[in-house]
């Protein structure tokens, strides 16, 4: 062999190399939502379910599958809002949705009894928080938060940029948002945890927090908290309620989604350690579950519990006045389905039990193992009626209650 052909056989094997290894460095890594799974769950189906990121339909939206308690009635109010998930209402009224695949944050503006709708904003990262407050709008999408001033008197504003003052973690993995702003005029915000199962710095991550609207002041008023997309303040007494999303690959059964009464600033929850029912994470043993409260609910393995509300309305029956009405938009680690659904969580006298009860069914087909619609979350309007977002259909519905 001449130096040369040496030299070109040398050089053909180092470019060889050089592609397969990051080749295989990117095979090895999984994905997100693969992480924590065994090695004999390695050829299993389970997957996230993909959202439609296109318009559905009208007639195509499965409204005469929903069923309600007797007396209550759903109606479609909006359409054509691919991904629609979180909700806030404007003091003229506007509903803002937030959404997460899709970059998109829509207004729904009521008109006479019909609904317009239009973006408001596009090409965000995960744009899931909305919250309103003094006519200004704030959007949320990962680490990025805009302001959007005087919004029902100036629908195009530009934003006003506050990412820099709120120094969010810029981790993708659940770090969609859920944003409200609590009895105290702070804004409240989830950040979850950057992976399935991991160590990770819990002054960082797994939290909700709170700061002053112009993004000073954090104060972390849960730990342990794994990925609550949803929150709410229970009429009266003013305590803080959260939804949580177990973890994943522990099994059909286990760990419980739960919600969570955050009675005490700064209390830490158990997540990685413990969670659902006294369920002691296996991987994560450093401290034991009688360490910490126990959830007010289990709202089932892998429904995905997301928005809730208390009822602060009228229209419905004295029976449902001061319930946490809550979306799960439903499992997928999980060989048969669960949730896809809204249930209603009646407290006991000082608010640290909660009994569970169906609401809103027929989303979910038992008999095939399948969905035809996720409901994410739930917003109580001023006439006391109940709207739900479905983020599979990009639909809104109302319901309603007549004796």
């Amino acid at each position: 062999m001449t130096p040369y052909a040496a030299w070109r056989l040398a050089m053909a094997g180092a470019m060889s190399l050089t592609l397969t290894v990051p080749a295989l460095a990117q095979q090895a890594t999984p994905p997100a939502w693969a992480q924590g799974r065994l090695a004999e769950q390695a050829s299993s189906p389970l997957a996230p379910h993909a959202p439609r990121l296109t318009a559905t339909p009208a007639e195509r939206i499965p409204l005469d599958a929903i069923r309600l308690p007797q007396g209550f009635r759903a109606e479609l109010w909006a359409s054509g809002l691919p991904g629609a998930r979180m909700m806030a209402r404007g003091e003229d009224g506007t509903v803002y949705v937030g959404t997460r695949t899709i970059g998109r944050v829509y207004a729904v503006k009521d008109e006479g009894g019909t609904r317009s709708t239009r973006v408001l904003a596009q090409r965000l990262d995960n744009p899931n928080g909305v919250a309103v407050r003094d006519g200004a709008l704030y959007v949320i999408a990962i680490n990025r938060v805009l302001r959007y001033d005087n919004i029902a008197q100036n629908p195009n504003a530009a934003p006003v940029e506050l990412t820099d003052a709120f120094a969010l973690p810029t981790e993708a993995h659940h770090g969609w948002k859920f944003a409200a702003f609590g009895p105290d005029g702070k804004l409240y915000m989830n950040v979850g945890v950057p992976c399935n199962v991991c160590t990770f710095d819990e002054n960082r991550h797994a939290l909700i927090l709170r700061y002053n609207p112009d993004g000073s002041g954090r104060e972390v008023m849960g730990h342990g908290i794994r990925n609550s997309v949803g929150f709410d303040w229970q009429p009266g007494s003013n305590v803080l309620y959260a939804t949580n999303n177990g973890r994943d690959w522990a099994g059909n059964e286990s760990p419980e989604d739960t919600l969570h009464r955050l009675s005490r600033p700064g209390e830490h929850h158990g997540f990685p350690y413990c969670s659902g029912n006294a369920w002691q994470d296996p991987g994560h043993t450093g401290r034991q579950c009688s360490e910490f409260p126990a959830p007010v609910a289990m709202l089932g393995p892998h429904t995905a519990p997301l928005g809730m509300r208390f009822y602060t309305g009228t229209m419905f029956p004295e029976a449902y006045r001061g319930r946490a009405f809550v979306a799960r938009r439903g499992s997928w680690n999980r060989d048969v389905k669960s949730g896809f659904d809204v249930v209603t969580v009646a407290l006991n006298e000082d608010g640290s039990q909660g009994r569970v009860e169906p609401f809103l069914e027929g989303l979910l087909d038992t008999a095939e193992n399948s969905f035809k619609g996720r409901p994410i979350d739930v917003l109580v309007m001023s006439d006391g009626s109940l709207l739900v977002s479905d983020e599979q259909n990009g639909a809104i519905y109302r319901i309603t209650y007549q004796r």
